[in-house]
């Protein structure tokens, strides 16, 4: 794994992360407009690392919706109650119920499986940028699984049999027509750079044309495959970290190691349109 670091235009690009990906980008002052050549070497780090860190940031949830609008469109979250208006601008993620009190939460569609950011659409979100509002004293960390990893990792047999499969994703495991679904490829190829990935997480109900129980099977283990320790890379947060990451080759889930009944966990997310996975 490289160790050196490089400039570009006074920020200081970081060494990586981990094997499985990360890097860190240095001097980055996201509140303000970023020049092209900045926003370049933004996209070219974020294709060769998948995560991206901008630490020590001061944003609002317009400044950080600017800043993910500058890398494609924005997909506007879904309004909730009286923060329709702010939540055309930023989606919060918290563990806070609804009188602003900590709270642990648990379901299968939970932050804290491992997912891909809503499968279940035709056209997912390519990206993700999540801000660092307020953290427990220790933990609240986040994980990420490199899934064009662990396919590269594959036996030839097992990659040629999942070529053609396509998965079922839903918004929820309850079957409705309220849930929104769709189907995509369990092997994506990634419309930047070509390399190949497995699609799957939480979210991924069966595989088209299979057994419901052959479907899951293949599925929990090809998820068991993607979620090794060395295909991994474990962000420790601190206030102010803005990570971006490319939800079309990985994996990620929110850890619960920490007392989510004591302390807040809130993040700021914005989400960058994608393209239909072929």
């Amino acid at each position: 794994m490289e160790t050196r670091e490089t400039s570009v235009a006074g920020w200081i690009v970081g060494p990586p992360l981990s094997p499985a990906g990360g890097v860190r980008i240095f001097g980055a002052d996201l509140s303000r407009p970023l020049p092209p050549e900045l926003l370049e070497a933004i996209r070219a780090a974020l294709l060769r690392h998948h995560v991206v860190v901008f630490p020590g940031q001061s944003l609002s949830r317009e400044q950080q919706f600017r800043f993910a609008a500058s890398l494609g469109e924005v997909e506007p979250p879904r309004p909730r109650g009286a923060e329709v208006k702010r939540h055309g601008v930023a989606h919060v993620i918290s563990n806070l119920d609804e009188d602003g009190n900590p709270v642990a939460r648990s379901s299968p569609s939970a932050n804290d499986h491992w997912h891909t950011d809503k499968p279940y659409h035709p056209i997912p979100p390519a990206l993700t940028t999540l801000y660092a509002v307020e953290l427990p004293p220790q933990g609240g960390d986040t994980e990420f699984a490199n899934t064009a990893h662990a396919y590269a990792a594959l036996p030839e047999p097992t990659r040629r049999r999942i070529a053609p499969l396509r998965v079922v994703f839903r918004a929820q495991f309850a079957t409705g027509p309220q849930q929104p679904t769709a189907v995509h490829p369990l092997l994506r190829t990634h419309p930047e750079t070509g390399h190949k990935a497995l699609y799957l997480g939480n979210h991924a109900a069966g595989i088209l044309g299979l057994p419901e129980a052959d479907g899951r099977a293949l599925l929990s283990a090809l998820l068991e495959q993607a979620t090794q320790r060395r295909f991994v890379y474990t962000h420790r947060w601190s206030v102010g970290d803005l990570v971006m990451w490319d939800n079309r080759c990985l994996l990620h889930r929110a850890l619960a190691n920490f007392d989510r009944t004591r302390h807040r966990r809130i993040l700021h997310r914005s989400l960058v349109k994608g393209t239909a996975p072929f």
